[in-house]
């Protein structure tokens, strides 16, 4: 089956804001095979936090001579505007559209794809867990150097090629299947248990200080998008979301002990993502059934 042209997407953020990019990476795929590639550390004009620096490698010092997003902004659209471009889970898809926002440029016009959706509906064994690129990729085969904005961009794109290979599905069908239930004989309501069907199913999520909202109206709608909302943060928990003005406090320096403890658990090699409450808010907003930026 024939592989139409899409460009596969990934960043590294500074800090808990989504919106402190410090590098792209890009691969642009035709016929499920890489024909060109960038990779572009960005000055993020933001604070380095050490739990971010510690995942990626990416420090202040590394980026204070690089372009901003501002000064690349024309090539970024050069890769994606009028193509497919795929990243893998909306996080990625989240910071570019808030970066660009922040800089107050326009926005892009793609069709955005996630290769996670995609995975979870092609293997059945992926559909609750296991659909992270670490795990897909060692199940598909692929060697890549995880936390790399490129070599993830990478991995994105291997996956979409090898779903669209054992699916029988190509790209159009996949924009539309997508916005289905995993499983097309069911569409179950969601409630205050963590709905199957949601983009962050498989996540467990912590929330730690001030919030703009009551707290049980948060897990309410984390768990309609399929988180298992828990109080405490254990070696279990994948998101910790922030109170936005506890991550400004101080340049990020004044945490809270789920925030450090968190972070502990980070530098211990667990995959936890720290959000800010209006990142997480826009994660919602703009899952698979959001019209494409």
């Amino acid at each position: 089956m024939a592989i139409p042209i899409f460009t596969a997407i990934d960043v590294e953020t500074a800090n808990a804001d989504m919106g402190s990019i410090c590098q792209i990476g890009l691969a642009q795929f035709v016929n499920g095979q890489i024909v060109d590639e960038w990779s572009q550390l960005i000055n993020p004009e933001d604070f380095f936090d050490d739990t971010n620096v510690g995942i990626h490698g990416i420090t202040e010092a590394d980026t204070k001579d690089m372009p901003t997003l501002v000064e690349i902004h024309g090539r970024l659209r050069t890769y994606l505007e009028g193509t497919v471009s795929v990243c893998h889970t909306h996080f990625d898809r989240h910071s570019i559209t808030k970066a660009l926002a922040k800089y107050r440029l326009p926005t892009l016009t793609t069709q955005w794809l996630d290769s996670a959706r995609v995975a979870r509906r092609t293997w059945p064994d992926c559909a609750q867990s296991g659909y992270g690129l670490k795990p897909l990729s060692q199940k598909l085969g692929f060697g890549f150097r995880h936390h790399d904005a490129l070599e993830d961009a990478k991995a994105a794109g291997y996956i979409l090629t090898r779903a669209i290979a054992d699916s029988g599905l190509n790209i159009e069908d996949w924009l539309r299947r997508v916005n289905l239930p995993i499983s097309e004989s069911e569409n179950r309501k969601p409630n205050l248990t963590a709905n199957p069907d949601g983009d962050l199913n498989g996540e467990v999520l912590v929330f730690t200080g001030a919030l703009t909202m009551p707290r049980q109206e948060a897990a309410s709608l984390a768990a309609i998008a399929g988180c298992e909302v828990t109080n405490g943060v254990t070696k279990k928990t994948t998101i910790l979301v922030v109170g936005d003005q506890d991550i400004r406090a101080l340049a990020g320096h004044d945490k809270s002990s789920k925030h450090r403890k968190a972070e502990e658990l980070i530098r211990g090699g667990q995959p936890i993502k720290i959000i800010g409450e209006t990142d997480f808010l826009s994660l919602l907003e703009g899952g698979a059934c959001t019209p494409s930026l």
